[in-house]
């Protein structure tokens, strides 16, 4: 017996030998080497923009992406119906883009939108501030990726306030000054953009 407890305690120094010369050393600090590599690029050739007609006006909107907004960029037709103007023109074009079945290109690189078709965008009602946009569809009821790809593509193409943008309902709904920050670009599903009451 105590010539195999001896054998077998030799065993373990040599297996503990053997794993000390392979340079692996435990330790009790846990290590963060940062989130997985996404399988989604998010990146696109940027030949969606190119075969677009050249006669439309540059724009940057903001898609979902790996649960983030990254922003893409179009080419957008403005409207000619001179009884809006050139704010409320650019901003029913980029409601528009956003409520576009996203490309070929975009779909394979993870490229999605939550924005719907059918809203539409009217400029202030009397008493509101000159730079209020009113949105067919109440804010607060859209999804919090579709709040937060609106808020960011407006405030980012169509404010006069860079990253903020003043938005309400239809009629007398109150109006809110909604702010895009990095944790909104970065969190759309869950950090929803700061707002403010507009008197």
């Amino acid at each position: 017996m105590n010539g195999r407890r001896l054998r077998a305690v030799a065993a373990v120094v040599g297996l503990a030998g053997v794993l000390a010369g392979c340079g692996i050393r435990t330790t009790e600090v846990p290590t963060d080497y940062g989130a997985a590599p996404s399988r989604v690029p998010c990146v696109t050739s940027g030949s969606t923009l190119a075969s677009q007609s050249g006669s439309g006006v540059p724009v940057e909107v903001f898609l979902v992406c790996a649960s983030q907004l990254v922003n893409v960029d179009r080419n957008v037709q403005l409207p000619t119906d001179k009884a809006t103007t050139d704010r409320v023109r650019i901003a029913q074009a980029l409601l528009d883009e956003l409520a576009k079945a996203p490309s070929d290109e975009e779909k394979q690189a993870g490229f999605a939108t939550d924005v719907r078709g059918g809203t539409g965008a009217s400029g202030p009602r009397k008493g509101d501030p000159a730079d209020a946009l009113r949105l067919s569809t109440p804010p607060e009821n859209l999804s919090t990726f579709a709040l937060a790809q609106i808020v960011c593509t407006l405030a980012d193409n169509a404010s006069s306030d860079g990253g903020t943008v003043v938005m309400g309902g239809p009629g007398n709904s109150p109006l809110r000054r909604y702010e895009c920050t990095p944790e909104v670009r970065s969190r759309p599903g869950t950090e929803a953009p700061p707002v403010q009451t507009v008197e």
